[in-house]
C-alpha cells in the first residue's frame, strides 16, 4: 500500500475502506516509518508540531459497582487499590494548580461509579467555577453516566468537554462487561452532545479484541464525531479479570494510533493510559500521529515523570499548546 498517497486522499475528504484499514493494522514493520511519516503528514496539516497536554485527578476511587473486566476499581476487582469517596472543593482546586504549574490544556476531573449522584455532581460543580475563574484552562469531567438536568448542569459551571468511552467494539462489550450496555455509553455521549459539551470518547486496545474490532472502535468514533480520542493501552492489572494478559507491542500500539488518526484526521488523538508499558522506548513516536498525552498519574497505575514528558517533546522539536481549541490548518 502507498500510504502517502493515501493520507493524501483523506486530507482531501477520503475514507478507508475496511480493507485498507486492515492493511494500515497489518503494516508490515519495515514500512513502519514510511505509515508513520504518512500519518504524521495528517496530523501537521490539522496540528502542526503541537502538543495538548492533560492531567487526570481520580476524585473518587474504587467502590463502583460496574463489572469492567479491565478496572482495577470495579466491583469484581481485588486489586489492592485505594478507596475513597468524592474528594471536596479544595482537593479538586489543589489538583487544577498543580496542572496549571505544568502547562496542561485540559484537567480531567474523573470519579469512579456507575454516574454521580447529585451531591458528588454540585461538589465538581462548585470546584470547575472556581477553576474557570482562576485558570485559563479547559476542564473535562467524567463521571459516568449522566441524567440529562446533570449534562445541563456541568454545562452551566463552565465544563467543556466530557469524556465517556466507548472502549471496544460493540461486538466485543458484552466479553468486557455486562453491567451495563454499549448503547448506554452512545447514549451518554450523544447526551452531551445535545447538552453542548465538547464530546470525549476512545477505547482501549489489548482486551482480547481483534483487529476488526479495533476498525469498528474507530470507525464508531467517527459515527459518534467525538472530538478528543483517548487510546488507551490496556495496562493489565493483578485481580482483574484481564490479568496477565499481555498481546500488545510497541510497534502494533502505533499502527493502531496512525489508524485512528487516518479514520478520524481533524481529531484530537491522546494517547492515554498503558502508554509506558506498551508504547515503551517507541513512545516519542506515537505524537507523529498522536496530538495529544496525559501528563502524571493516570486513575490507579503511575505515569513516568511530567519532566520526562516536557523533555521528550522538547527533543521531538513539539510545542505545547494549550489554549487552542479548533485543529489549526497549515
Amino acid at each position: 500500500m502507498n500510504y502517502r498517497v493515501l493520507a493524501q486522499n483523506v486530507l482531501e475528504g477520503y475514507e478507508l475502506t475496511d480493507s485498507q484499514a486492515m492493511e494500515i493494522l497489518n503494516c508490515p514493520d519495515e514500512e513502519l516509518l514510511d505509515l508513520l511519516y504518512s500519518a504524521y503528514k495528517i496530523r501537521h496539516h490539522y496540528y502542526g508540531n503541537q502538543v495538548k497536554l492533560n492531567m487526570i485527578i481520580n476524585t473518587k476511587s474504587g467502590l463502583c459497582p460496574e463489572n469492567c473486566g479491565y478496572c482495577s476499581q470495579s466491583s469484581i476487582s481485588t486489586a489492592p487499590i485505594e478507596k475513597y469517596r468524592m474528594m471536596d472543593k479544595e482537593s479538586i482546586l489543589k489538583g487544577a494548580t498543580q496542572a496549571h504549574q505544568l502547562n496542561v490544556g485540559t484537567y480531567c476531573i474523573v470519579a469512579s461509579g456507575r454516574g454521580p449522584s447529585n451531591k458528588e455532581l454540585d461538589e465538581v460543580v462548585s470546584a470547575v467555577k472556581e477553576i474557570k475563574e482562576s485558570y485559563n484552562m479547559k476542564v473535562c469531567a467524567c463521571l459516568g453516566l449522566l441524567k440529562p438536568e446533570q449534562a445541563e448542569k456541568l454545562k452551566e459551571a463552565g465544563v467543556d468537554r466530557y469524556n465517556h468511552n466507548i472502549n471496544t467494539s460493540e461486538n466485543h462489550h458484552e466479553s468486557i462487561t455486562t453491567s451495563h450496555t454499549y448503547q448506554d455509553r452512545v447514549n451518554t455521549v450523544q447526551l452531551i452532545k445535545e447538552a453542548g459539551i465538547s464530546p470525549c470518547s476512545g477505547v482501549i486496545i489489548g482486551m482480547k479484541e481483534t483487529k476488526q474490532d479495533v476498525i469498528m472502535m474507530a470507525k464508531s468514533l467517527k459515527a459518534l464525531d467525538a472530538d478528543s480520542i483517548p487510546v488507551n493501552f490496556l495496562h493489565a492489572i493483578d485481580g482483574t479479570p484481564l490479568a496477565g494478559t499481555n498481546e500488545l507491542n510497541p510497534r502494533y500500539c502505533l499502527k493502531v494510533l496512525c489508524l485512528m488518526r487516518f479514520i478520524n484526521p481533524t481529531k484530537e488523538i491522546r494517547i492515554s493510559g498503558g502508554r509506558e508499558v506498551n508504547l515503551r522506548s517507541l513512545q516519542p513516536f506515537g505524537l507523529y500521529p498522536a496530538n495529544s498525552i496525559f501528563v502524571g498519574d493516570y486513575l490507579t497505575t503511575a505515569g513516568q515523570e511530567s519532566t520526562a514528558d516536557h523533555q521528550m517533546l522538547k527533543d521531538l522539536g513539539f510545542e505545547i499548546d494549550f489554549v487552542s481549541e479548533n485543529p489549526v490548518l497549515t
